[in-house]
């Protein structure tokens, strides 16, 4: 009995809503890697349009296509991780399964990996002849996270924040444990925890603009990416969910002031209580918004579920804001009344608190109630140092 053995490259596509696109990218695949071994691992989070069964229809038809269906675990990130440790391949290749990365670039991707390197990163360029899958916003919120990537690492990378990219198979097993599952930038993260002297090429493509199902990134992703840089120049010690919850409480703020100087200048400082209050109202409301969408998306809450939530939230935080006026107040007793320790060390137990008690009981992890709808039947690599 001759039993075949694993192939030589598996490619990851995380999926959520994607029903209408993995037949499409089957197919796509099956052209350009004709002459590789190859195999497509769908890791779908419990699509509601049944993505992860018209996956498995097709695994029962051809080899090359195998489906994840991960039941209460969601997120880009821990997807890719889970499909790339599922994978016995030499090489391994990311890409999104909305159809916007081009899939003809895979294989200069696998020779650049043959060819000695480690790592091979599509990088998003423009042309004035394609439509663009980026838009302007997206298009400079990708130039500033690149910068910002460069000064921290040192790594000169034109596209950390591409999620289109091929890589050894044994880099990532052996620094999977450090890897976050929160979150859309694996490359990112893979780069900060990958060992020195990694080999890197890139290989310029378009991002196409996307023809079905629904994207799950927007503008404030960037505050993701914020998010694991603070979480590795912190060595580990905020996690990345906390480094974002910190960040959307510091852009509460900016709105909190917003509001309080617009308030004053309408009504004038006698109403400053009132306006206290309404600025107070609006930031709390601006950070259960983004945090909903970014910092907990993966439990977030919809339609008329917002109200519910935007409540729970508000509740938390007040008890944080008395948990905050306490402490600082006993502390600035106790220190000989340094007004900006106690201040600061009052606003680090607010946070603290409106973190654990909004991820233990506001956007607690809760069951998907949502019914899942059955199936029917260019130029060289550049080496980078």
């Amino acid at each position: 009995m001759i039993v075949a053995g694993s192939p030589r490259l598996s490619v990851i596509a995380p999926t959520y809503r994607e029903a209408a696109n993995v037949p499409v990218l089957f197919e796509r695949l099956k052209k350009v890697l004709a002459d590789l071994d190859w195999e497509l691992i769908v890791v779908d989070d419990d699509s509601p349009d049944g993505t992860a069964d018209v996956a498995f229809a097709l695994a029962r038809e051809d080899r090359r296509i195998r489906c994840i269906r991960r039941v209460n675990r969601l997120g880009l990130a821990g997807a890719v991780i889970e499909g790339i440790l599922s994978s016995s391949a030499d090489f391994v290749a990311v890409i999104d399964a909305d159809l916007q990365h081009d899939e003809k670039i895979l294989p200069r991707l696998h020779q650049a990996l043959v060819d000695g390197a480690d790592l091979a990163i599509g990088v998003r360029v423009e042309d004035k002849n394609v439509e663009q899958g980026l838009s302007p916003a997206r298009q400079r919120l990708s130039h500033a996270g690149a910068e910002l990537f460069k000064r921290m690492s040192g790594l000169a990378v034109s596209d950390p924040m591409s999620g289109f990219f091929m890589v050894r198979r044994h880099i990532v097993a052996a620094i999977a444990p450090r890897l976050s599952p929160d979150g859309f930038k694996i490359l990112a993260d893979i780069l900060l925890c990958a060992p020195p002297g990694i080999r890197i090429v890139e290989v310029p493509y378009v991002f196409r603009k996307r023809q079905a199902g629904q994207s799950k990134l927007s503008a404030v992703v960037g505050l993701d990416f914020l998010g694991l840089i603070a979480h590795h120049a912190t060595a580990g010690l905020l996690p990345i969910r906390f480094a974002l919850f910190a960040t959307v409480g510091a852009s509460g703020l900016v709105v909190h002031l917003a509001v309080l100087k617009i308030l004053i200048g309408l009504y004038g400082a006698s109403e400053f209580r009132a306006a206290q209050f309404v600025a107070t109202l609006a930031a709390m409301t601006s950070n259960f918004l983004i945090n909903n969408e970014v910092t907990y998306r993966e439990n977030r809450y919809r339609g008329w579920r917002k109200i519910l939530g935007l409540w729970a939230f508000m509740l938390v935080c007040s008890v944080g804001a008395i948990a905050n006026i306490d402490i600082a107040s006993w502390l600035y007793y106790q220190s000989q009344q340094v007004w900006w320790l106690a201040g600061i060390s009052g606003a680090l137990v607010g946070v603290v608190w409106n973190y654990a008690v909004s991820s233990a009981f506001v956007w607690r992890k809760r069951r998907a109630s949502a019914a899942r709808v059955a199936p029917s039947p260019a130029s060289p690599p550049t080496l980078v140092s």
